[in-house]
């Protein structure tokens, strides 16, 4: 059982930051992949990106170049730094450890961008 948790989203206006971190249990962190995924209202929950024990990173076209995925293997911690942010990222934001084929999720934290 991996347990997941988020840091607190925000409200921000457009063009500002913020950095979301996620904290999950296990001994054997550098093995998972942890992502991030979000979903707004009446929509699904999308991708953002993911990361590699590695480090290789994927991103959702709709966030590269903005936003940037990592992560701290002896901090057990991934960590979303979003920069200029739009009203349309305005979402619930949901950190997600891969391991093997099973999902573990965090409880989400809502991020709230206006214009």
């Amino acid at each position: 059982q991996v347990q997941l948790v988020e840091s607190e989203g925000g409200l921000v206006q457009a063009g500002e930051s913020l950095r979301l971190s996620c904290a999950a249990s296990g001994s054997i962190f550098s093995s998972y992949v942890m992502g991030w995924y979000r979903q707004a209202p009446g929509k699904p929950r999308d991708l953002v990106a993911t990361v590699t024990g590695g480090g290789i990173t994927n991103y959702a076209d709709s966030v590269k170049g903005r936003f940037t995925i990592s992560r701290d293997n002896a901090k057990n911690t991934v960590y979303l730094q979003m920069n200029s942010l739009k009203p349309e990222d305005t979402a619930v934001y949901y950190c997600n450890a891969r391991v093997g084929v099973i999902n573990y999720w965090g409880r989400g934290t809502q991020v709230t961008v206006s214009s």
